[in-house]
């Protein structure tokens, strides 16, 4: 991996559970000031914040935006690891090849004019499409985001939606992000305690959900509302707080 590409896991209370750094040594924690000293324990490489600049992902993501250089790739702390699928099989990356992986998708980036990349968000083999190796106006997913010469900053307002709405962002304004759908990453997302965790619950799920759809309209942002139960009672209703996001644009 080149010099110039900078790797940021943001982190907040998580000190004792965050695994990143165990796959990829070159990662970044971005932590607030008064934690330090608990990340330094963890991993050698930590960038403190002051503790203003935290509060929220999105806030620190735009700090790391605002400093971070060309090329920054941003990924969660409990990211274990980022696979792909060869035919019907599917192999996890070794360290080295995902920096190789990260140089590509750059220049990738570079070549076609985008500012934001990533990788599928499910690793369901069944979701998986071979004939369709590569997005232009698909979502990329918050857990691993990367940003090329990027001039867009995440909306603050966005707490819990914010990689929905820079997706958004993105496609706005240069009509296109490159996504590859032969990779894909996991990790556990909502499932810790800590970062988004500590604002997230029913209400404020709801609440980012509107605000998502009041800021593109409802013909981009869509509730889904469908039951993956097999429950045949239809008096139930269930909300997946992950909307479906459809933007007027041409293309895969």
């Amino acid at each position: 991996m080149t010099s110039d590409i900078k790797i940021f896991s943001p982190s907040y209370r998580r000190s004792n559970n965050c695994v990143i750094h165990k796959y990829l040594s070159q990662v970044n924690y971005v932590v607030a000031e008064s934690e330090k000293s608990k990340y330094k324990d963890v991993h050698e490489k930590i960038i403190a914040i002051p503790d203003n600049e935290q509060g929220s992902y999105p806030k620190v993501c735009n700090w790391i935006l605002r400093n971070g250089g060309d090329k920054i790739v941003i990924i969660d702390d409990d990211m274990k690891s980022i696979n792909r699928w060869t035919k019907r099989v599917s192999k996890k990356l070794n360290e080295k090849q995902v920096y190789d992986f990260l140089v590509k998708g750059f220049l990738i980036a570079k070549e076609i004019g985008v500012h934001y990349w990533g990788m599928n968000i499910n690793k369901d083999k069944q979701l998986y499409r071979e004939y369709i190796p590569f997005s232009l106006t698909s979502y990329l997913g918050g857990p691993f985001q990367a940003f090329y010469k990027n001039d867009l900053l995440f909306d603050e307002r966005m707490l819990l939606k914010e990689d929905y709405d820079m997706t958004l962002q993105q496609l706005n304004k240069y009509r296109k992000v490159f996504r590859f759908n032969m990779f894909y990453f996991d990790c556990k997302q909502a499932e810790q305690e800590g970062g988004c965790a500590t604002y997230r619950n029913f209400d404020t799920e709801m609440d980012q959900l509107k605000l998502l759809q009041k800021k593109w309209g409802s013909d981009i942002v869509r509730i889904d509302k469908a039951d993956r139960s097999h429950n045949l009672k239809k008096k139930k209703s269930k909300i997946d707080f992950n909307p479906i996001i459809k933007a007027p644009i041409k293309g895969i």
